[in-house]
This record gives C-alpha cells, sequence and structure tokens, in this order.
C-alpha cells in the first residue's frame, strides 16, 4: 500500500493512476488495527458483540462503549477509531429522529443503513475532509405492523407506518455493515477489526440462512457471538479485553422489540462456555501434538 512520493495519497479527492483512493486505504487499515466487533442474524433477533480492548488498568470498567442504541429498536457497533464512531452514532441518531419525527416510527435498518453510506461516502469526495476510520454494523428490528405510532391522537392509527396495514414490511431481523468507503451491504452474520479473519470462519459454520433450514435462536446467537470474540481475541491474548453484547428481539421477544444490553446472567453463561470451549480446543490440540 505503499506510495511515497508519488502524492496520490496526500487528497481523498484525487485517484492514483491504477484507480485507488489510498486515503480510503488508510482508513481501513485504521479499522483492522481496532477491535473485533461482530454481528449475527438470528430467526428471532440480532446480536451485536464486540471485543472491546483494555489500553489500562486506570479505566473505569465498561467506560467508552462501543455499542450504541440509535433508536429504540436498532443499534449499532463499531471498530476503528473511537472520535469517529462516536460522531457517526450521532449523525445516526439524527437520521432516526428525522424520520421519527416526519413518519411516526421507528426507522428501517435499511434506510438508516442507506442515508448514513451516503453520509460516509460523502467524506470520500472532498479534499478539506478525511475517510471515517470505521466500519459500523448496524442491526435492528423492523416491525411497522408491530410498534405503536407516536403521538397517536383520538381514533387515528395506533399502530404501524401513518396507520398503514397494507403494503408495509413484516416485522424481522435485519443486519448491515458499513465500510469508509460508503459501501454496505445486508448480511446474516458480519465481521470486522483486527480478529476478523478468524471471526468470518467462525461465522460461516453457522446456521444463518433461513432458506437453508432452521436458524439459530436469539439466545444461541448470544452465546455463539461470546464464542466468537473469544476465538478472534486469541491472537491478542496478551491484552485484557471487554465482552460488550447487546441484542434486539421481536416484539414479542425477551426486549420487546427494543435494543438492549444483555442481561447479566445470560451474559455471563456466555462468557463461561466461550472459556470452556476454548480451553477444549487447546486440549484436542496438545492432545494431537503428542500424538
Amino acid at each position: 500500500m505503499t506510495s511515497i512520493g508519488t502524492g496520490y495519497d496526500l487528497s481523498n479527492s484525487v485517484f492514483s493512476p491504477d484507480g485507488r483512493n489510498f486515503q480510503v486505504e488508510y482508513a481501513v487499515k485504521a479499522v483492522e488495527n481496532g477491535g473485533t466487533a461482530i454481528g449475527i442474524r438470528c430467526k428471532d433477533g440480532v446480536v451485536l458483540a464486540l471485543e472491546k480492548l483494555v489500553t489500562s488498568k486506570l479505566l473505569k470498567k465498561d467506560a467508552n462503549k462501543r455499542i450504541a442504541t440509535v433508536d429504540r429498536n436498532m443499534g449499532v457497533v463499531h471498530s476503528g477509531l473511537l472520535p469517529d464512531g462516536r460522531h457517526f452514532v450521532s449523525r445516526a441518531r439524527d437520521e432516526a429522529s428525522s424520520w421519527r419525527s416526519t413518519y411516526k416510527a421507528p426507522i428501517p435498518v435499511s434506510s438508516l443503513a442507506n442515508r448514513m453510506g451516503a453520509y460516509v461516502q460523502a467524506y470520500t469526495l472532498y479534499s478539506s475532509v478525511r475517510p471515517f476510520g470505521i466500519t459500523a454494523i448496524i442491526g435492528g428490528w423492523d416491525a411497522e405492523t408491530e410498534v405503536d405510532v407516536d403521538g397517536a391522537v383520538g381514533s387515528g392509527p395506533k399502530s404501524g407506518s401513518g396507520g398503514k396495514t397494507k403494503g408495509v414490511k413484516e416485522g424481522g431481523p435485519y443486519l448491515y455493515m458499513i465500510e469508509p468507503s460508503g459501501l454496505y451491504w445486508g448480511y446474516y452474520g458480519a465481521a470486522t477489526g483486527k480478529g476478523r479473519q478468524a471471526a468470518k470462519a467462525e461465522l460461516e459454520k453457522l446456521k444463518l440462512d433461513p432458506k437453508e433450514g432452521d436458524c439459530i435462536s436469539l439466545e444461541e446467537g448470544v452465546k455463539e457471538a461470546a464464542r466468537i470474540i473469544y476465538v478472534a481475541h486469541e491472537d491478542s491474548k496478551d491484552k485484557d479485553f471487554e465482552l460488550e453484547l447487546t441484542w434486539i428481539s421481536a416484539v414479542n421477544g425477551p426486549t420487546k422489540g427494543r435494543h438492549e444490553e444483555v442481561p447479566k446472567t445470560l451474559r455471563e453463561e456466555a462468557e463461561r462456555l466461550a472459556k470452556a470451549a476454548l480451553e477444549g480446543d487447546d486440549d484436542e490440540e496438545e492432545g494431537k501434538m503428542e500424538e
């Protein structure tokens, strides 16, 4: 990725002769140095998880969270530069608030991904700004026909997008990942950060596509997310980390369609199982080496 002396990496508004935007590539490199973040789309909800590296023993526990609530039905986790992530979350909340003010309902996950992808891409066009040094994973539960309308008055519509019952999107889990270039895709399982390769390999082993059979449940997704974060952390096991876990369920599920932190009991169980699975893998490897 070297470009010493060429001058094509001094501005993100200039392409190199071979069609590369070096500033965007440098932003991707910043993300690759961040803690591992993953999102899992289950049959009845979405799980977001993060490996938050502890850079100092003096830091207060649970400070500087990287998973945030954008709207009541939606959360976002990001890896890379923390200040950039905070700005991204602030803008996403503004977009969600604007949508709610106009349509009296939560913004669909796909619409937020579209708006934020365009916003991030705008930072790759001008020399006066630099690209976002983060990759963000957005997850949520869309249920226009199930969520109460804000500010319903008298005999007006009580639920749905403006009270409509036809042509509205049915409830379901959605997961998107937005890259520093502004590119975004929908995913069943997404991973970014330093341990992304190991995390992707583990995600590909899970049953996440409903068209291919039974998907994992939301509770199973929480346990798998914790295990995958611990597996991805193996390359940086000399560093301490904190596990952040949140989930969003259907309206009739444990979170009532809201983005919330995973309860302490379930989180502790997930971490215990993750550590046990990791120790089991280590024992198997030692046994093979002895043979």
